[in-house]
């Protein structure tokens, strides 16, 4: 269903030092990410992950289009602006988990859009 939450990401400055603290507070599994630079988070509930190398990030919460290309030219339209994606692509890609972007609205609050894979 489209607007659902999909997933969320966490960006932290040393993986594995977020590993030990959201493992410690929350109960949370962690099992290598796909990239091997940082952790799918288990949970009971939305899945997530966490990536290391972003000092002083927050967590991002990525909702769910169907169509990738729409929802980002809606985002410009309604006055939002959509970040530039990580090495140069089109937008960023992962075949375990489809197609997803970082956006922020038009006050500024980031947030991602995310088109699972088998999506047209």
């Amino acid at each position: 269903m489209t607007g659902e939450p999909s997933f969320f990401e966490i960006g932290v400055e040393d993986p594995e030092r977020g590993r030990a603290f959201y493992g410690e507070l929350l109960g949370w599994t962690f099992e290598p990410g796909p990239s091997g630079q940082g952790y799918v988070i288990g949970t009971p509930g939305v899945p997530g992950g966490l990536h290391g190398g972003d000092a002083g990030a927050a967590p991002y919460l990525f909702f769910r289009v169907d169509d990738l290309e729409t929802a980002l030219a809606a985002v410009i339209r309604l006055g939002g602006t959509v970040e530039a994606p990580l090495g140069g692509e089109s937008e960023e890609s992962d075949a375990t988990f489809g197609r997803f972007r970082l956006c922020k609205d038009d006050q500024g609050s980031p947030f991602g859009l995310h088109q699972p894979p088998g999506s047209p």
